[in-house]
């Protein structure tokens, strides 16, 4: 069996007063696809920096590719959180210079700048300078940058920002072609569902601690899910009230947008019985019990939802 593609053994960081990262292990298998999520602050951006030797460790151990850290690096694709491109360079320029970077041979390099460009939509992007670029091109652009060499390891700090619905789903799916060919990669978010659509492992930081790593069916498995949703026939908020008397339900509310009340059931109690219930006191449209979420499980293991805002700082 191949050897974990990064290994951490009690990182810590520490900037100032400010403890970044506590005594953090974990391991990263080969062709795996792990979401680094948590709040602003978490230590995510942190450890990234410290996987690609940006930072270094004041305590413990990293091996990145089986290798220290800083020999892997032309073996990994690094997205940072801070875009940047050189502005006045033109994209196929700018592309062919940071593939020779990475030890890219000039045979066929060309050919590769424009087919990751069609990939990405930009063909005609090519001989712009990249200042001429909006910022959601420009992100694109750094997307290839990193990803052109054909690394072993992907690793990618809040890929989704700034991103449209469009642009988004985009680079979903060139992620998930990059999983497909075997590479490993990491990525930061705190887009949830994006996390939860992605990846095959998650971690989860608060505080500078890891505090959750597991699959998502694991996750699934151990966060059970305790809500029920229920549809009326009479799509009356009232129906809520109503549902909030039943035996084993410890808080009812109506949800407008799904014209449905959702119904939180105690831990000692069997969701499906509370379902029978909930049919037998009223005519329902539907009801169903709701799958655990990885904003459900933020929400109970850090005691608080992301913000909407992107991350800032070192997250």
């Amino acid at each position: 069996m191949n050897a974990p593609a990064v290994i951490l053994r009690n990182v810590s960081k520490r900037f100032g007063e400010v403890q970044a990262v506590r005594g953090i292990s974990l391991e990263v298998q080969r062709g795996s696809l792990t979401g680094f999520i948590g709040p602003n602050g978490a230590g995510k951006s942190t450890t990234i920096r410290m996987i690609m030797s940006i930072i270094h460790p004041d305590a413990g151990t990293l091996e990145v590719l089986g290798a220290d850290a800083i020999r892997a690096k032309d073996r990994i694709g690094y997205l940072p959180e801070e875009r940047g491109l050189y502005r006045r360079m033109r994209v196929a320029e700018f592309l062919r210079y940071m593939a020779t970077l990475k030890g890219v041979p000039p045979a066929g390099l060309g050919r590769r700048v424009e087919g990751w460009l069609e990939r990405v939509q930009l063909p005609e992007a090519a001989r712009k300078r990249c200042q001429e670029l909006s910022k959601g091109q420009q992100q694109k652009i750094q997307f290839i940058a990193s990803v052109i060499h054909e690394p072993e390891l992907v690793i990618l700090d809040e890929p989704f920002s700034g991103l449209d619905p469009v642009n988004a789903r985009l680079l979903n799916r060139l992620i998930r072609e990059l999983h497909s060919q075997g590479r490993t990669i990491i990525f930061s978010t705190h887009v949830m569902h994006q996390a939860e659509q992605l990846c095959d492992r998650i971690v989860l930081i608060n505080r500078g601690e890891k505090i959750l790593d597991a699959t998502m069916p694991e996750i699934r498995a151990r966060f059970d899910p305790r809500t029920v949703q229920a549809e009326p026939v009479a799509a009356d908020p009232s129906c809520a009230d109503a549902l909030a008397r039943l035996a084993g339900v410890e808080h009812a509310h109506w949800v407008p947008e799904r014209r449905a009340a959702e119904l939180t059931v105690a831990r000692d109690v069997d969701p499906q019985q509370v379902m029978r219930e909930a049919m037998a006191s009223m005519p329902m449209r539907s009801v169903e019990l709701r799958r655990t979420s990885l904003d459900d499980v933020f929400v109970e293991l850090v005691g608080e939802a992301l913000p909407p805002s992107e991350e800032s700082g070192n997250g």
